[in-house]
């Protein structure tokens, strides 16, 4: 019992000094985007239930650029004390890294994952003012008229990007792609008609479709959706292989302490397992994946595995 007593002790004061006082300041939290963002929307919606559950603030810090890449670099470079965290997505943690011949960190060595946060479905859509009707519809039309369609994105490289290419290479269609600098002008430009399909997060297009002025298509989820169940998914429209979720998740900096990295999950699946914030996350398009940090890391490999392919295949270049 004295050697078991020891041994108990000796382990304490090996941990750091730091995590065992963990959290005794407030901690950050970095969304790689803008303000006002799906990720900024999700990452004010968790903060609170976090701050209460580790008795420290959680502040939220917006460091948009280069497809979110920018961010979770900052992340990456910070000290290793769990007070810096970063809610990273697909962008910056599957898709850039298979995309840029020359990135800044690792994705799958630099990060230690807590939890995926929220999948975030992204339907395909057309303008009302067009024709289009189901996903076979719009297929016909695009084999009728190679080249005539345009497809806009959030930008080369992005999400939206690869999903237009995922379809195109599903469907053996001809589309053109039109990037735009952002969801505001690629929400704009699919009302006004100036391009016929996109793709987005559905945060971003839900005022629209709510409105009425552009038409959902198709989801490249498991399931149909509950906001929006008239709408069938891309397996129903015959066209499996088009799985077009992207997703947030948490991480701190690769070498973060044990205590440190348990306590920041247990905070975190807190935050996505509380019924109200789970709610406000539903209506905002954004679903709630807890998971346990081994998950999120064979998660994050198996991302870059599935994006990786669709660049190659489809012969995208970094912009």
């Amino acid at each position: 019992m004295i050697r078991i007593a020891a041994a108990l002790l000796a382990l304490v004061l090996a941990a750091p000094a730091g995590a065992q006082s963990f959290p005794d300041r407030p901690i950050r939290l970095v969304v790689p985007f803008t303000t006002g963002g799906p990720s900024d929307i999700v990452a004010r919606m968790m903060a609170p239930r976090m701050t209460a559950v580790l008795g420290q603030p959680i502040v939220v810090e917006a460091r948009p650029g280069a497809g979110g890449v920018t961010g979770m670099d900052a992340v990456a470079k910070s000290p290793a004390d769990g007070y810096v965290i970063g809610l990273g997505s697909a962008g910056g943690l599957a898709i850039s890294p298979k995309l840029q011949p020359s990135m800044p960190y690792d994705a799958l060595r630099d990060f230690a994952p807590l939890t995926l946060a929220v999948l975030v479905p992204e339907p395909l859509v057309v303008p009302a003012s067009t024709p289009y009707r189901t996903v076979a519809e719009l297929v016909a039309a695009a084999k009728a008229r190679p080249g005539a369609l345009n497809y806009g994105s959030t930008g080369p490289g992005s999400m939206p990007h690869l999903a237009g290419e995922l379809l195109r290479l599903a469907a053996g269609i001809d589309i053109t792609h039109v990037p735009y600098r952002g969801g505001a002008p690629l929400s704009l430009a699919l009302v006004s008609g100036e391009v016929q399909i996109g793709f987005a997060d559905l945060p971003i297009l839900l005022p629209q479709l709510r409105a009425g002025t552009i038409r959902a298509l198709a989801f490249g989820t498991d399931q149909r959706i509950a906001l929006l169940p008239e709408v069938p998914t891309f397996a129903e429209a015959g066209l499996p292989t088009v799985r077009t979720d992207n997703w947030h998740g948490l991480v701190a900096p690769a070498r973060t302490p044990e205590p440190v990295l348990a306590a920041l999950h247990r905070a975190a699946i807190a935050a996505l397992e509380d019924p109200e914030v789970a709610r406000q996350l539903r209506e905002q398009g954004a679903f709630p994946t807890p998971q346990n940090r081994e998950q999120f890391a064979a998660f994050i490999r198996a991302e870059q595995e599935r994006w990786g392919e669709v660049i190659r295949r489809a012969g995208v270049k970094p912009d």
